[in-house]
């Protein structure tokens, strides 16, 4: 069964950190350009964090960079979103998704919204 499944959420006080993980099951990740995608209450979803397959790059929308970081483990099969510095804005559901389509750079696989897997979302809430 081909699936993403993301752990590590919760609720964080603003400063804190967390990890999220985003295990892939009936396909290989490395192949794929993987998305951290999130959506506040009232807002469009975003893509905020993303690596291409293709080219090797990550790219972070201007809200996250410097405090976000993806990274991968292909011997887990598994992805992960690393939050530093987390701000009470930062509250939302978080997605990752995975797209095989070759020679999409990290911005455009953050772009783009017809991934071709998506995780079931998980929650964060920064507050105090």
């Amino acid at each position: 069964q081909v699936q993403l499944v993301e752990s590590g959420g919760g609720l964080v006080q603003p400063g804190g950190s967390l990890r999220l993980s985003c295990a892939a099951s009936g396909f290989i990740l490395d192949y794929y350009n993987i998305g951290w995608f999130r959506q506040a209450p009232g807002k469009e979803r975003e893509g905020g964090s993303c690596f291409s397959s293709s080219f090797g790059s990550r790219y972070y929308v201007d809200s996250v960079k410097g405090r976000f970081s993806i990274s991968r483990d292909n011997a887990k099969n598994t992805v992960y979103l690393q939050m530093n510095n987390l701000k009470p804005e930062d509250t939302a559901v978080y997605y990752c998704a995975a797209d095989r389509r070759q020679l999409l750079s990290a911005q455009a696989t953050c772009a783009m919204g017809n991934h071709d897997y998506w995780g079931q979302g998980i929650q964060v809430t920064v507050s105090s």
